[in-house]
């Protein structure tokens, strides 16, 4: 059996802060569980964890959900066994490993039609989107919405979703490629941002009324125009910073553009309890089931974290990732 290991950062930096240490092999506590991993989520967030833009207690393995087999069960975990095939969404990190121990409330059973490559692939990225489009703003049928990087990891998640939901999906994105992919995702209105003023096209598609609403991921490079895409009352939910984050603003402008609403929401607040981490998990394998398609074509070696975290801050890669330890 080869040595447990992980890949740890020990400072804040560049993709040069990754090292590769050996990990105990300590029997779980009760109410937690021992996990052999098959695959590892890569998120954006990752990259801000390692930066320190999101800083992190160090030393620290990054990496907040995975998917994997349980090895070991502590005592009283009622609701899972050995053998089980799961998936989980941790703040408190530790996925960039070959194995993790977590509270067994953490963990959830990965549906038999659905692989553990492609539900590591998806579990923060579609729950992202649940709570997105069905909580934080509860998009309804009929309605048209702007969502920023549409052909990325969480974009094409959503777009199939909110069309499920029936609305209208306005997207961006910055290349000939992903605008094609988009497409055939079903995004209605696709926006080379590059290419074109996206607040006048958003304008020309809503016959001057705008949107709703506005989802961006992208921060700073976008933010400032979004709010110019929205209609009175519209909300703008920023809940990424991919291009940086966004300056401070003075709350006189929502009322000016319109008596606007503004949040900056987290995944962890709406899946603070074992109830809603069961709830949206739940709702996300249901539309996984009613026909959303899953875009991995892209894997890493867990030894080669450094390289996936700079192809993904190139924003070269279209769809969702994930490592393999």
């Amino acid at each position: 059996m080869s040595q447990p290991y992980a890949m740890r950062i020990s400072h804040h930096g560049d993709t040069n802060v990754f090292e590769k240490v050996s990990l105990p092999s300590k029997p779980p506590q009760p109410n937690e569980i021992r996990i052999k991993h098959i695959s590892i989520g890569l998120n954006y967030i990752d990259t801000y964890h390692r930066s320190g833009l999101y800083p992190v207690p160090l030393p620290a393995v990054l990496g907040a959900e995975a998917t994997g087999i349980i090895e070991e069960c502590g005592q009283d975990v009622q609701h899972l066994k050995e053998g089980d095939i799961v998936g989980y969404y941790t703040a408190t990190l530790g996925g960039y490993a070959s194995h993790n121990t977590i509270k067994a409330a953490q963990a959830f059973l990965i549906p038999e039609n659905v692989s553990a490559q492609k539900a590591a692939a998806i579990l923060l990225k579609g729950m992202t989107c649940e709570y997105l489009i069905k909580r934080c703003f509860p998009v309804q049928k009929g309605q048209t919405v702007l969502f920023h990087a549409i052909a990325g990891g969480v974009g094409l998640i959503a777009c199939q979703w909110l069309k499920q939901l029936g609305a209208t999906v306005i997207g961006t994105t910055s290349n000939t490629q992903k605008a094609e992919i988009a497409q055939r995702y079903g995004c209605d209105h696709v926006i080379r941002y590059d290419q074109e003023d996206f607040v006048q096209r958003v304008q020309d598609i809503t016959n001057g009324k705008g949107v709703p609403v506005v989802f961006d991921g992208v921060g700073q490079a976008t933010f400032e125009a979004s709010i110019d895409c929205l209609q009175p009352r519209g909300t703008m939910v920023s809940f990424g910073n991919a291009s940086g984050a966004v300056d401070v603003m003075s709350p006189g402008l929502l009322a000016s553009k319109g008596s606007l609403y503004l949040t900056r929401p987290t995944l962890g607040h709406y899946i603070a309890t074992p109830k809603e981490l069961q709830q949206s998990s739940s709702a996300l394998f249901n539309a996984l089931a009613d026909g959303i398609e899953i875009h991995c074509n892209t894997e890493f070696s867990l030894k080669d974290v450094a390289q996936a975290h700079k192809t993904l801050e190139s924003r070269a890669i279209i769809g969702q990732a994930v490592l393999r330890p």
